[in-house]
């Protein structure tokens, strides 16, 4: 039983360390005004995938305010939307792995995370992105998908 629980906070200290990318705020709009603390709002986040230059994708996230919101202890809710695009030349790793972690990101103190998978369609060739919300003790079921087809890029 001990060995067991050892396992288990291994696992989970290990999901949390995977490697993301780092993401860059563009912007907040705001959706219901708090009397006390800060407002609730919608924020709008870009990230480079960390193995594939050329791609740049961006994740709208809803964050709770109020009180526990400014103190960090609220539980964001789990709504998200991702758009990713060619915003460059692409070279592929040889041997990328089938999907892959790219981004990841707390929205809860207690386990809960948006995390962007990246998988590869190589009979399309087009990668793949899934972002989907992760709490480690029950799952999640919200998701959002967006493709890039992986094509020639014409110089600007």
């Amino acid at each position: 039983m001990k060995n067991l629980k050892r396992s288990a906070i291994l696992g989970v200290l290990l999901l949390m360390s995977a490697p993301a990318a780092l993401a860059e705020q563009i912007g907040c709009v705001m959706t219901a005004w708090k009397l006390i603390g800060a407002n609730h709002q919608i924020c709008v986040e870009a990230f480079k995938d960390p193995k594939v230059p050329g791609v740049t994708c961006h994740v709208s996230q809803a964050k709770t305010g109020g009180v526990a919101g400014t103190f960090g202890l609220a539980q964001d809710p789990s709504e998200f939307s991702l758009a990713c695009r060619q915003t460059g030349p692409i070279n592929l790793l040889e041997n990328m792995a089938r999907d892959e972690t790219v981004f990841s990101e707390d929205t809860s103190i207690l386990f809960k995370e948006t995390r962007v998978v990246r998988m590869w369609d190589e009979k399309n060739r087009v990668l793949v992105y899934l972002a989907i919300s992760r709490k480690l003790i029950e799952g999640a079921p919200a998701s959002s998908i967006s493709t890039v087809p992986v094509m020639p890029w014409v110089g600007r």
